[in-house]
């Protein structure tokens, strides 16, 4: 059976497999996802900042959601990613995901344009009121240049019942304290910055949308079971050990990284799509010693 609350747990934000000519890899896809549901993630979310959906067109994100959907849909929810440059865009989007089966949506602000706070809760209302979905809004104000607030998030959840889920990626765990105390628990808050996991799961955090999840799926189940439990002697030294890993989700070659690492272990390529390049130099270098290092000191 389908979670009827899909925004809870670990849930991978999906890198995109491409293969040698550079179109969408729907194989691997498949077996990307039944890897990590084998692993035991809650669901899958792709298309978001790490899935490259800024470079797929409508189209490629359409066969994507079906792809995840046959493979997975049955038992785990898909939730696409949900951004566009325009309003209408993003709106068609949303009602081809709810057609084709996707459990969930999360709802990000327009590409390109950085508009004033009206415009943008304007437009995320618009795509959570295209479909019945279940929606979780995407507030990444470093990399999207748009700040929704905690009292914003309040009122689009008051006028949008299927507003239920909130990505924190301020970096400030300050927020998560802010929404719980004007929401309660009418809405599911999930980590969106993978070295604040353990931070944003004591401020009250009950999800995390994970990047290195993509390639240490067993670990990152790890890391988040023992921060629900509470302060341990396991946890820091998991942590102690994962934050390096963690970091690769920082960075500007965010995505290059965790594909590289996905590699490294053997889960998928490092192929990105243009503008994107692989990491070349000694940037590879020192992430390649990275994931080495954190290789040959994994924790039993």
């Amino acid at each position: 059976m389908i979670d009827p609350n899909p925004f809870q747990g670990v849930l991978p934000a999906l890198t995109t497999p491409f293969d040698e000519t550079g179109a969408v890899d729907h194989a691997e896809l498949a077996r990307q996802a039944e890897r990590l549901v084998a692993a035991g993630v809650r669901g899958v979310i792709p298309l978001g900042s790490l899935g490259e959906g800024a470079s797929l067109a409508f189209d490629e994100k359409s066969a994507i959601v079906a792809t995840l959907v046959q493979a997975i849909g049955h038992t785990h929810p898909v939730i696409p990613a949900v951004a566009a440059a325009s309003t209408r865009e993003a709106e068609a989007f949303a009602r081809e995901t709810h057609r084709l089966g996707a459990r969930g949506l999360m709802v990000l602000p327009p590409y390109v344009y950085s508009g004033t706070p009206e415009e943008m809760v304007a437009h995320v209302a618009r795509v959570f009121a295209a479909t019945p979905l279940p929606g979780m809004l995407y507030n990444n104000p470093l990399a999207y240049h748009t700040d929704f607030v905690p009292e914003a998030i309040a009122a689009l959840a008051k006028a949008h019942p299927n507003l239920c889920a909130v990505k924190e990626s301020s970096g400030d765990v300050r927020r998560i304290h802010a929404l719980r105390a004007l929401m309660g628990g009418s809405i599911a808050i999930l980590a969106g910055i993978d070295d604040l996991l353990v931070e944003s799961v004591e401020a009250g955090a009950t999800g995390w949308v994970a990047g290195l999840a993509n390639a240490f799926p067993e670990e990152s189940l790890r890391l988040f079971e023992l921060a629900v439990s509470g302060p341990s002697a396991a946890l820091d030294a998991l942590y102690h050990w994962f934050l390096p890993l963690l970091r690769l989700d920082t960075g500007v070659h965010f995505v290059q990284s965790i594909k590289l690492a996905e590699a490294r272990v053997g889960r998928g390529s490092e192929r990105v799509r243009p503008p994107r390049l692989p990491l070349a130099g000694s940037e590879r270098e020192t992430v390649v010693a990275i994931l080495d290092a954190a290789r040959r000191g994994m924790p039993p």
